[in-house]
């Protein structure tokens, strides 16, 4: 993600949180459209990741005595899309474990230990962004984390589903031979970004659907 695209999330971001319209709907709207824009690795959630998180901290300094309500929607917002990305990168795998003549261990493995960081990069982004923020912002973002981490993310609990699904993976034969065509790591991220685009299709808006 380039550094204009990446503002032009953050802004986008922080008007849906300032205007305080419908923030969950917006905010995951803008996150997975950000993360279909590019492949779906590690790279490009955490860049969107922080992009909206720096946006929704940047909105948030406007708010009045709404202010802990707007962040709880703009951040489950960003859960509920992280989530989804999780859904996508599952489907990514098991479609490339399929073909395991095309694909190293070492690249589904990769794949396998992004989902597993997935929860605990979402929190920490959050948390390092509300440094930069005001007091009472920080005291939101961090009542929010603590009750979080006690009670859990959706793209946690998506991880989790997604993991124990795949645990057979490592059965495939450790003696795979990959071609000096074979497909990376970047192809499987190829493969993600086209499944979480036909799922973000089916989650938009029945009035924004042709």
């Amino acid at each position: 993600m380039t550094e204009t695209n990446q503002q032009g999330v953050k802004d986008a971001a922080r008007a849906a949180v300032k205007s305080g319209d419908d923030v969950h709907q917006q905010i995951k709207d803008i996150t997975l459209k950000a993360l279909t824009e590019r492949q779906l690795d590690m790279d490009n959630i955490k860049h969107v990741t922080e992009a909206v998180s720096n946006g929704i901290n940047e909105g948030m300094a406007i708010q009045d005595v709404h202010a802990k309500e707007v962040f709880k929607q703009a951040a489950t917002a960003l859960d509920d899309a992280l989530a989804t990305a999780a859904e996508a990168s599952k489907l990514a795998i098991e479609e490339a474990a399929a073909k395991v003549a095309d694909y190293s261990q070492h690249d589904l493995n990769d794949a396998i230990k992004d989902l597993q960081d997935m929860e605990g990069m979402f929190l920490d982004t959050l948390e390092k962004t509300a440094k930069g923020g005001n007091q009472v912002v920080a005291d939101i973002v961090n009542d929010f984390i603590t009750h979080t981490r006690q009670s859990g993310t959706a793209v946690g609990k998506q991880s989790l589903t997604a993991l124990e699904a795949l645990k057979d993976l490592s059965l495939i034969s450790k003696d795979i031979i990959v071609s000096s065509t074979a497909a990376t790591t970047s192809t499987l991220a190829q493969i993600g970004s086209g499944i979480l685009l036909g799922i973000a299709e089916t989650l938009k808006p029945t009035h924004s659907k042709k």
